[in-house]
């Protein structure tokens, strides 16, 4: 998803990959062309954006891209619809068919994933991951390193804390300001 976007956008002329699984030679059409830690030998020519779902991991990896000095790439995909006063992080990447309104703030290495919407005047924190079809009203705070489900639901003027996991179909009726993982309608902590 990570490459069709990037080609999409019309920007680069290559999208290459890499990866310390060493058995892996492509993703679809495009090439590995080494490990993770080879990054710095294409510093000149590219912008890195790390596509894995997780967002410890993400994050972890970004931060040493960022260590180094190495540029990161934004990618937007060209049927998501965003406000012109929306921020997007470095990282961080908008899936086909998003909706993000005005006054909103993305922190970097976000996932915005497929069908989702970010209603105005919201502020997710960095390494944040929206699953497609999840819906955010107005006025959210959703903390860093929180995963959003698949089609979960989310009332305005709430905050959820760093490091949750809210469930594919939960609704979120209140702030939730206990790092853990929650699920149900309405959501309710389950570890």
């Amino acid at each position: 998803m990570i490459a069709d976007i990037a080609v999409k956008s019309n920007q680069w002329s290559k999208v290459l990959f890499l990866d310390d699984d060493s058995t892996i030679q492509s993703v679809g059409i495009h090439e590995v062309v080494g490990i993770i830690s080879d990054a710095s030998k294409y510093e000149k020519n590219a912008v890195f954006l790390v596509a894995i779902g997780d967002n410890e991991i993400r994050q972890k990896i970004q931060s040493k891209l960022e260590l180094q000095g190495l540029s990161l790439a934004k990618l937007i995909h060209p049927n998501a619809v965003i406000a012109s006063d929306v921020e997007i992080g470095s990282g961080s990447v908008v899936m086909a068919g998003v909706v993000i309104n005005s006054s909103t703030h993305i922190g970097k290495g976000c996932i915005i994933n497929t069908s989702s919407s970010i209603d105005h005047d919201c502020d997710l924190g960095d390494y944040v991951h929206i699953s497609p079809g999840a819906h955010l009203a107005g006025n959210i705070h959703v903390g860093d390193r929180t995963w959003l489900g698949l089609g979960s639901l989310i009332i305005n003027n709430l905050r959820i804390c760093n490091d949750c996991t809210v469930g594919a179909g939960t609704v979120v009726l209140r702030n939730i300001d206990e790092t853990g993982t929650y699920v149900g309608v309405p959501a309710r902590k389950v570890e």
